[in-house]
Parts: C-alpha cells; structure tokens; sequence
C-alpha cells in the first residue's frame, strides 16, 4: 500500500517533509501558490489554496490533506471535510491558529498559563488595558501575523489606530488582541505530535533566540531546563494537543517568566522553526513525524542523538550572488554542520535556510553553527 499526502502549500516545510516521504515510500504531492516555490520538486499542482474548488481537485486521489501554513480558509477545509477528504490538522483545530483571539479564548477555558490579555474594539479600550498594565502593551492582529508582523508593543492607544481602521473596513470585522508585556527570562518552544487515534510523541524542549521578531537560533534541549520545567512545558503541550483536537505536530511557543512561570506565548499546528533542528538532532524528524502523525502511523522516537544541537538560520542571504556559491566554503570550515538551503532568492530579513551542529560542547556546537551560518551573509 502506498500512502498518498496531499501538502497545501509550496514553502520550506513542504520541501523538508518530501525526504522523508521519499524514505517512507509516501507519494507526497504539493499544491504550490506559484511556479518555483522552494517544494517545487514535489509540486503537482499550482493554484489558489483560497479557492475550493482547486484545492477540492488537488485533494481528488490523496489520503490526506495537511498544510505548509495556516492560512487556508474554514469553507475550504470545510468543503474537504465535506467531499469525504481526511484534513489533518482538523478546521475545528486550525482556527486556533487562525485567529490569536479564539486561541487566547479556548486557552482560557482549558485553564492554561498565558499572559493577561483582552480582546479591544477601539482605541479607549486599548488605552485602558495600557493605564491596567503599567502603561505598556502588546497589540496584536488577530489573523495573519507571523516573524515579527501584526505585532507592536505600544503606550498610547491611537498607536493602532490603522488597525483598528483596517478591521473597520474587513468583511469579518472583529477586534485586536492586546497582552500584557511580559516580563521573561528567555523564550521556550515545545514540539509535540498527535495522531488521529491520540498518540502523542513529545521532543525536549528547546531555547529560542528572536531577533527583530523573527527567530534567528535555537538551543536544544534549552540550558538549564531541570526536570520541572521539562515536565511543566512537556505536559501544557499535552493538555493543548488534546483540548484543541489537534493532528500532526505542533508548536508551543513560551515565555518562561522572571518569576519562573511558564506562559503560552503563540501556538503553531504544523512543523515549526523551533524545531528544525531535529531534521539532524533527533531520532525523527518533526517533518517525518508530522507525516506519521497524519496518515495516524506509529510515531517515531525523539530522543536526540547528542548532548546538544543549535540551528541558526540563514536570513536574507548574500547581498551579491547565490547561496549555492557559499556552500563548498561552508563546508570545508565546518565539515560536521548539516545545511539546509530553501531554493529562495536572497531578500534582507528572509529566511532562505538554516543549518544544524551538534556536539557534547554548548559552546563548542553554538560557534560551529554560527560560523557556518555567516558564510552565507
């Protein structure tokens, strides 16, 4: 039997899950928005992932439907779910991670650490969460944002008056999400999987680095993490798998706090950044996991196969020429970092790779990686 996974949409994560389809013998198929998109080699489709009726006939001959991203409307999933297609992770799950607002909501309910926050239809209300909150806050888009984007950190309400503005004129109308702003430490990231049949395969967790918004390194497992917080981020995942419904991997993003609290900063439910560092560091992959987890196969081990491993990635890429140029100096300096390249075109602040080392030394695998890594700045 050959398991057939129909990917919508053709960015890295699509591309980092056809290796391991290839090494599973599953026939990976991507519906890519545009010709060249870095899963281009699996693309068997372009089109609209907006439009049902194309994502309808992409899903026509697959087992089932997973995402490269979030973005993919109810009434298309719906409409697969209604034509009979499995969709893994499931409408009733991905509207957590469509919309921050719902998200904080369902949370809340499922008693789960988070910042303070409120949903706010106008400047006045943003101003008084700011006066409740020392004077600061976070204002969020409730959709769409990512790596930095829909997110500001304010002290006067009118700050996000274009915003408010923009949701006016929005069909679906709605509020901004506003947060308390967080006094943490560091910032964490658990991974964990779920299958249909409600197998769960957790990885360590691992220390994220943002920069500018975006995530620039992680650490795994996080310095220091002792076994209470490991056994705390381990079981809120958990709780958040099973109270959302959710199939094939997902990230939790996290503030540990000054105060030593852990509290749920944003939820990803597909392979994430924070953990590209198991494609070499783990005993399986996230993007193989992820494709167990939604065919409802046995999941893999995670445990990792050294003391540590740091993934940084490539943003932007060389002001003048390719990336593939860098690679043979890359290589030879660092022979022991595995590097994963995006097939993007360089752009200031884009991410267009990553690579990986690994090691018994922190400090040792932190320089190998970064090192590595500035040969294609």
């Amino acid at each position: 039997m050959t398991y057939r996974v129909g990917v919508v949409g053709g960015g890295q994560l699509a591309r980092m899950m056809i290796a391991p389809a290839v090494e599973l013998g599953i026939d990976i198929r991507v519906l890519a928005e545009a010709e060249g998109m870095s899963a281009a080699l699996a693309a068997t489709q372009v089109g609209d992932y907006r439009d049902a009726d194309t994502v309808l006939a992409f899903a026509r001959d697959v087992d089932v439907v997973t995402f490269d991203h979030e973005h993919v409307p109810q009434p298309v999933m719906h409409a697969l779910l209604a034509a009979g297609v499995a969709v893994h992770p499931g409408p009733a799950a991905l509207e957590f991670a469509q919309d921050k607002i719902r998200m904080r909501t369902r949370l809340a309910e499922l008693g789960v650490p988070q910042p303070d926050w409120a949903a706010v239809s106008d400047a006045d209300a943003l101003q008084q969460f700011i006066d409740d909150h020392g004077g600061r806050a976070v204002v969020k888009t409730p959709r769409g944002g990512y790596d930095g984007k829909g997110v500001r950190v304010v002290e006067h309400g009118t700050e996000a008056a274009d915003w408010f503005a923009a949701l006016a004129e929005d069909a679906r109308g709605g509020d901004l999400l506003v947060e308390e702003l967080v006094d943490f430490r560091r910032e964490l990231a658990q991974q964990i999987a779920r299958s249909p049949r409600g197998e769960i395969a957790t990885y360590p967790v691992v220390e994220t680095v943002q920069r500018d918004g975006v995530c620039a390194e992680v650490v795994a497992p996080a310095p220091g993490a002792g076994a209470r917080l490991t056994d705390v981020a381990a079981a809120m995942a958990s709780e958040i798998a099973n109270g959302l419904g959710v199939t094939g991997m997902l990230a939790v993003e996290l503030f540990e706090t000054t105060d030593d609290r852990l509290l749920v900063n944003e939820l990803a439910m597909r392979p994430h950044n924070s953990g590209h560092w198991t494609q070499d560091g783990s005993l399986t992959s996230q993007f193989e996991q992820h494709l167990r987890a939604v065919l409802d196969l046995p999941l893999g081990l995670t445990a990792p196969h050294a003391p540590w491993t740091v993934m940084v990635n490539v943003l932007g890429g060389p002001a003048e020429g390719g990336l593939a140029e860098r690679v043979p100096g890359a290589m030879s300096a660092h022979p022991g970092v595995k590097i994963h390249l995006y097939g993007k075109d360089p752009r200031p602040g884009r991410k267009v790779g990553h690579v990986n080392a690994l090691g018994e030394e922190l400090d040792d695998v932190a320089y190998e990686a970064r090192a590595a890594a500035a040969h294609f700045d």
